[in-house]
This record gives structure tokens, C-alpha cells and sequence, in this order.
């Protein structure tokens, strides 16, 4: 069971940095999973006050607020063309339409999760994180896969405000298995095939966290394909859990890799080798 001693919603990212400099505090975004683990809080942090709920569309980017719900990103279409529908693909599995109602954008990239969609989704894509680091230090950026990296090495105090998505001239795809419909994925796949011929995935639920693999210009090809995924797939650990064994993962990771590939290059109704 999870309990706090003491609630605070804060009027600004000052105040909320400030409380979340103490040790003992937390901060709340949807706390879909927080709620679900046991231990005591000293100070649980609210930041729905701070109007970190919108999804604002610039003419090179897609910035999107930490406290944007997961349904919502789910279904505005912008972003959902933008994808190439790979959004919808990748949230849709998570619990049920209820769930995604409360759990949000932000919280999901913060806690890191090893299970996580949203994280692989998103570093398939040019995403940078927006940090709150003080009024001396002010806003930060880094990249996406240099914050999943970190760990919880961040900044003291350090509030996750937005989520940046710069656009590109791309094409996404996105896969997943799991044992049954919304539980945990077994493994979780992303793929980006850019207009100047580069590609980018990414591969999560390993059970790990997801990690993210580039290819330079014109390395993906027909004849190269079967070369360049076992290479990923033998330069990308997994691992055994309740779930799988690291052999099936490794396996899984062939397949869907291969599948994306084949769809980006408008060849999804080719069969696979890998799954005869």
C-alpha cells in the first residue's frame, strides 16, 4: 500500500521544484503505477495546477505537456497522422481506455519503465525531454535517449514540463506481442525509415528499457536487411523474466524488426521467413 504524509499542489514550477528538492517528496502525474506499489511518501506532489495538460503543434514540432493523458495523445489526430497511426498502435494495449484516461504522457517517460510503449514510441522519434531545473538553472533539454540513459541521475528537484517531438520527413511503424490482450508486452518494437534513406528503432520490454539503434544512409536495403537484423539482434541484450525467455525475446525482436522493414519499404504483404 502506498501512503503520503502530505499533499501539495503547487501554483508554479518554482514551487514545485522547491518541493521537490526534499528528499522525501514525489511528484504525482496520473500516478496510474505509483498508486500500485507499497512505501511512505513525505511530500506527494500534485502538478495538475500547472497547466502541463496541452498539446501545442508548431510549424517544426509537437510539444507535448507532461500531464497530457495517454488517451488523449492516443486519439488527436495530428500526431496520429503524423505517426502513420503508430500512436494508436502502441497505446492502445495499455490496460483499457479508463486507465490511458488517467495515466499520462509524462509520468510514463519519467518512471522509466522497462515495459514501457510510450518510451519505444517515442525514441524512434527525434524526442527531446524538457526539464524545470530552478529559477537559476531555468529550462533544460536533452535528448530523450540521453534521459533514459541517466536514469534517476537528474538535476535535484528536476519537474519533466514537456515532451518535444521535432517533425521530420518520415514514415513510423510500430509492433509489439504480448500473451494476451493488455498485459505487459513480451517485447516491444518501433521503426523509423527517414526521406534522405535513414532508419532508426528502437526495441524495448527486453525486459529492459528500450534502447535505440540508428542506421546511416542507405545501409537498409533488400539484400542487406538479413545481415543488418541479426547484427541488432545480437548487439541488443535481453533478458528471462516471468514472461519469456531471452532466447524467444532475441527471437521476437528478428520478427518484428523484420516486419517493420518490410512495411516502411511497402512491402508489408510480403511473408517473413522468420515466422514459417
Amino acid at each position: 500500500m502506498l501512503t503520503f504524509n502530505k499533499y501539495e499542489r503547487p501554483g508554479s514550477l518554482e514551487e514545485a521544484w522547491t518541493l521537490n528538492k526534499k528528499k522525501s517528496a514525489r511528484l504525482a502525474a496520473g500516478t496510474m503505477w505509483m498508486r500500485m506499489g507499497n512505501g511512505q511518501i513525505g511530500t506527494l506532489i500534485d502538478l495538475c495546477g500547472l497547466g502541463l495538460d496541452q498539446i501545442e503543434e508548431t510549424e517544426d514540432a509537437f510539444r507535448i505537456g507532461a500531464m497530457v493523458p495517454l488517451r488523449r495523445l492516443e486519439t488527436w489526430e495530428p500526431f496520429v497522422r503524423y505517426t502513420n497511426g503508430a500512436v494508436k498502435e502502441a497505446l492502445r494495449h495499455i490496460v483499457g481506455v479508463q486507465f490511458r484516461n488517467g495515466a499520462t504522457v509524462g509520468g510514463s517517460i519519467w518512471g522509466r519503465f522497462g515495459f514501457s510503449d510510450v518510451i519505444t514510441l517515442f525514441l524512434a522519434m527525434e524526442t527531446t525531454v524538457e526539464l524545470y531545473c530552478g529559477p537559476e538553472e531555468g529550462t533544460e533539454t536533452m535528448t530523450l535517449d540521453d534521459f533514459v540513459q541517466a536514469g534517476q541521475d537528474q538535476p535535484k528537484g528536476a519537474v519533466l514540463t514537456r515532451i518535444i517531438v521535432r517533425k521530420e520527413q518520415a514514415t513510423f511503424d510500430y509492433r509489439s506481442v504480448r500473451r494476451t490482450a493488455t498485459d505487459f508486452p513480451m517485447l516491444t518494437e518501433a521503426a523509423a525509415k527517414l526521406d534522405n534513406g535513414e532508419w532508426r528503432f528502437a526495441v524495448g520490454a527486453r525486459p529492459g528499457i528500450a534502447v535505440r539503434a540508428e542506421m546511416e544512409q542507405g545501409l537498409v536495403t533488400e539484400n542487406s536487411m538479413g545481415e543488418i537484423i541479426t547484427a541488432m539482434c545480437q548487439n541488443i541484450e535481453t533478458g528471462t523474466n516471468m514472461r519469456g525467455s531471452a532466447e524467444y525475446r532475441t527471437h521476437l525482436m528478428g520478427v518484428l524488426l523484420e516486419r517493420s522493414i518490410r512495411k516502411l519499404m511497402n512491402k508489408s504483404g510480403e511473408e517473413s521467413a522468420r515466422c514459417q
